[in-house]
């Protein structure tokens, strides 16, 4: 294997030189020489012939790689200096910090348990030497197979690649990952080398379901992380922005880091847009309105109408409590909140307190009587009307479903329909987020929160980050510190980044019970003594899934809605978690499926005789609102009832994590 490796390294290494110019070679070596750095013998090849012009059938072609011309040799080495020395003060601050401990959801500790996985896959191979020795024939037959269609390359032949990356996958959107063999070569061999992974994963015998969706998570983080897209010498875009630049993007890229590292609170946080570009009540949370009721765990915003007449029945919403509820309002181009008002809906909306240590023992009951059910209650005594419609949007409408299961149990009915956005009651299928309940990371994270009274809302956003790297991740660390770039400004990540505390005893009591134990789901959870049945709920209810989802995965929310004995119009919407969700209808980027019948068991049934439609399913919800929201009225100003008490957006949702 290392003569192999030694040989391809040697193969690489003459192609590049065929496609470089010599006096470039020559300047960069001045260059890395003076960091004790060498190509070896190559440096002084007569290359200048060999440039990619004159070997392909079109004598004109440019030269591709004219663009990686340091145009300043001595201040290149300048900035690749101080890059290096800044470098070095970034990593040592890393090193300092939690991330580097064993602490839950640390960088440390997920390495330690992908160490652990991997390991054991590992060994199951091993266990079979014929079965991994053809295995192994099999990859470096691709290897060769790549390596003689790029020598046709050089001959200037044009075959077909061996490996294409997916249609979705950026990483590779530069031209010169397909122009240009030396890159074309290193994403191929990269492409290559994770399918031949995933398929002898997914051919791996003995693991259950557990151990398998924790094998193929990890094998994804590592993959995700060694694209040849991350490191400067094999990333086309960051090779030219460092040359044209003179390495300047490298000191800006460090200098973003040492930023990120400054702002992060436990856990490191890697910018993902730019945090001065927006504003909660200047150009986010601004659609008008008032706070009209308060308590230690919520402020209740009214929002004023801005039609002549409203449906008589008011819309409450109930966001998670995990993040902010301006997610519901983001710009007015993309406010759901706005988008109801304006159609004729007196709407309410809950906006959770940011938790402190002194609300450590506010337990997940609490959320659901003093918060959920204590603002349906103000919303009867502002409205004067005993019923009002609900929506509930992820961990919210987990909340919302199960005390509608307990309210079913008493006999209330403070509801009259019922809307569940990307919401799961059933946790079989709940996708990645199970890898993280497990008994023993429990028994730690719920030692980290006895010691503070809450989780830090950095620990959920990496959990987050983590299902989704290549998306979510990688990116930011490309852009911000190869390419020295800041990000883009992003309403939406800037919600994502806004993120909150969690109090300690509700969120034990929700790992445990709903992701652990799924108690809800087989009838087994008791809320004040009583055992909750979600068949009880026989309210009309309005249920969206989203096709990409990684937090709420629709196939879970398929089975949840399936579990309800009311009618119930399930959709599914195009994009993820967010997107799927915030889809605007002036913007008619993705679509969403309609079907009447929930009697498929398998969301891929339903899906297979579901009519698409394109746009957003905003109209189509609207339309089945008006159908449970009563007749027309009046107009109600906020707070005729109950007072005004502050201006939307509200004092609860400006305090930061």
């Amino acid at each position: 294997m290392g003569h192999g490796f030694t040989r391809s390294r040697n193969l690489l290494n003459r192609l590049f030189l065929r496609l470089a110019p010599r006096r470039q070679i020559s300047t960069a070596n001045d260059v890395l020489r003076a960091d004790g750095i060498s190509l070896g013998r190559y440096d002084r090849m007569p290359v200048c012939r060999y440039r990619l012009g004159a070997m392909t059938k079109d004598k004109t072609q440019s030269d591709p790689l004219a663009s990686y011309k340091i145009g300043d040799p001595e201040e290149f080495a300048r900035n690749v200096l101080k890059a290096y020395e800044e470098g070095g003060r970034a990593v040592t601050q890393l090193l300092d910090r939690s991330d580097s401990q064993m602490t839950p959801f640390s960088a440390a500790s997920e390495m330690a348990r992908a160490t652990e996985t991997i390991s054991s896959v590992y060994t199951r191979w091993m266990a079979d030497p014929s079965k991994l020795v053809q295995a192994q024939a099999e990859l470096a037959g691709s290897y060769a197979e790549l390596w003689n269609r790029t020598m046709q390359r050089m001959l200037g032949i044009e075959p077909e690649p061996v490996i294409e990356p997916a249609p979705t996958d950026n990483r590779f959107r530069d031209p010169e990952w397909s122009s240009n063999p030396y890159f074309d070569f290193v994403k191929q061999a990269y492409l290559i080398t994770t399918k031949w992974a995933e398929d002898n994963l997914a051919h791996t015998e003995g693991l259950d379901t557990i151990g398998r969706q924790k094998a193929e998570f990890y094998f994804r983080q590592l993959s995700s992380a060694f694209s040849p897209s991350n490191f400067p010498m094999t990333n086309p875009e960051v090779m030219r922005e460092t040359m044209t630049s003179n390495g300047r993007n490298l000191v800006e890229g460090v200098n973003l880091l040492l930023k990120d590292l400054e702002g992060s609170g436990d856990l490191m946080r890697i910018s993902q847009t730019d945090l001065t570009a927006f504003e909660v009540g200047r150009n986010l949370a601004t659609t008008p309105g008032k706070v009209v009721f308060q308590n230690e765990l919520l402020q209740l915003i009214q929002y004023s109408p801005t039609t002549d007449k409203v449906r008589e029945i008011p819309i409450l919403m109930v966001p998670p409590w995990i993040n902010k509820y301006y997610v519901l309002d983001l710009t007015p181009q993309k406010s759901l909140i706005k988008y109801a008002v304006d159609q004729g809906f007196t709407v309410f909306v809950v906006s959770w307190v940011n938790p402190s240590a002194e609300l450590f023992d506010v337990t997940f009951e609490d959320y659901m009587t003093q918060g959920l059910l204590a603002a349906a209650d103000a919303v009867h005594r502002e409205t004067g009307l005993e019923q009002c419609n609900v929506l509930g949007y992820c961990v919210g409408g987990t909340l919302l479903g199960t005390s509608l299961a307990w309210l079913a149990a008493r006999g209330e009915a403070p509801f009259n329909a019922v809307t569940f956005l990307t919401t799961q009651v059933d946790f079989s299928k709940a996708g990645d987020l199970l890898l993280f309940t497990e008994d023993e990371q429990l028994d730690n994270l719920e030692q980290v929160m006895s010691e503070r009274g809450f989780l830090d809302g950095s620990r959920m956003a990496n959990v987050f980050n983590m299902m989704r790297p290549r998306d979510l991740i990688w990116p930011y660390v490309v852009n911000n510190y190869l390419l020295g770039r800041k990000p883009f400004p992003f309403d939406l990540l800037f919600w994502n980044q806004d993120s909150t505390r969690i109090a300690a005893a509700c969120h034990a009591f929700y790992l445990r019970e709903f992701y652990n134990e799924n108690n809800l789901a087989k009838g087994e959870l008791k809320i004040g003594g009583i055992k909750l049945d979600l068949a009880k709920i026989d309210l009309p209810i309005f249920t969206i899934a989203t096709r990409d989802d990684h937090i709420a995965p629709a196939e879970s929310v398929y089975i949840g809605a399936r579990m309800f004995s009311g009618p119930v119009e399930f959709v599914l919407a195009g994009s993820g978690h967010i997107a799927g969700v915030i889809n605007p209808p002036d913007k008619v980027k993705y679509q969403y499926w309609t079907n009447a019948s929930l009697k498929p068991a398998k969301l891929s049934d339903w899906i297979a005789k579901a009519d698409e439609h394109p746009g957003s399913w905003w109209p189509y919800w609207i339309e089945w609102l008006h159908g449970k929201s009563g007749n027309w009225t009046l107009p109600r100003e906020p707070g005729e009832t109950l007072g005004v008490i502050e201006p939307a957006p509200g004092g609860y949702v400006q305090k930061s994590a």
